[in-house]
């Protein structure tokens, strides 16, 4: 039974580590690296954007910057 519990202990962290790539190869994980960014080098006094201020923000300067992107 340990065995078991150790296996299945082994596929969990591994598919959060796979999860967790993924949603850095999508950009999942903009808005939270955002927020470690603003935490690092924003000025104190300023709140961090909303995650929908966040996302309406990105969505606002994709449709004005346009690059070419594969998809």
């Amino acid at each position: 039974m340990t065995t078991l519990r150790a296996a299945a202990a082994a596929v969990g962290r591994n598919l959060g580590g796979a999860r967790r790539w993924f949603s850095g190869v999508m950009g999942a994980d903009k808005y939270e690296r955002y927020l470690e960014y603003h935490a690092a080098h924003g000025d104190p006094g300023e709140t961090p954007m909303t995650e929908r201020e966040f996302w309406r923000d990105w969505q606002d300067y994709q449709q004005n910057n346009p690059q070419g992107r594969c998809c």
